[in-house]
């Protein structure tokens, strides 16, 4: 009884942080996957100059490689349901907020605060787990991304996802093929491409979305 409760506490903080243990999942966050965020942002192809977003933040690290990505011309949209992590991000990038190069708002990939065509790209990692009606979410990625933007969707395999303990309490875990389907179905392509883990033989999956057409 005991580790399911435990394992139910850390499902609800995968998926919404919060708290004092809200801060330490953020770290935890932002250390195991710091690897596949930098995959992602490198994927955008930044030059500098570009309006960007992460979608479901989290612990924040993101933020801050987006940034370094765009530059001082550019600008970065955090996007993030959890109230806690936003106002963590406010502090640890606090002069670029005043700046105005980091714009940080509540939200989901569902109802976007972004305007249509706005962005030049988004990254959105280990999000889709926690979203049920995901057409309406990929529609909304979509929409915000420019005629010649990027957004790169991260994913863990679905099979190991689907054996973690911790899944089984509020995790939507959906095979590739269907979430691809689903992104092609709001008028995206996509290329799939897998990142190995050093020294583990579980992948990682980046969905590199462009508009379709």
């Amino acid at each position: 009884m005991a580790i399911k409760l435990v394992q139910r506490l850390l499902s609800r903080q995968l998926g919404n942080p919060s708290g004092l243990l809200g801060g330490v999942v953020a770290n935890q966050l932002n250390e195991r996957n710091g690897a596949s965020i930098t995959a992602a942002v490198d994927a955008l192809g930044c030059t500098g100059g570009e309006r960007v977003a992460d979608i479901g933040f989290g612990g924040g690290i993101g933020l801050g490689l987006l940034l370094d990505a765009v530059g001082a011309d550019g600008r970065v949209h955090g996007i993030e349901p959890s109230p806690s992590m936003v106002a963590r991000a406010r502090k640890t990038y606090a002069s670029q907020v005043a700046g105005g190069q980091l714009v940080l708002a509540d939200g989901a990939m569902d109802s976007l605060p972004v305007e249509d065509g706005e962005l030049d790209g988004w990254i959105s990692l280990n999000t889709i787990y926690f979203i049920p009606k995901l057409e309406e979410a990929f529609a909304e990625a979509a929409r915000v991304l420019a005629p010649s933007g990027r957004g790169v969707l991260g994913v863990a395999d679905p099979d190991w996802l689907g054996r973690q303990p911790f899944a089984e309490h509020g995790f939507i875990v959906r095979p590739l093929d269907e979430v691809t389907g689903m992104l092609e179905a709001a008028g995206l392509a996509v290329d799939v491409k897998t990142l190995a883990r050093p020294g583990s033989d579980v992948s990682y999956n980046l969905l590199i979305c462009t508009r379709a057409g």
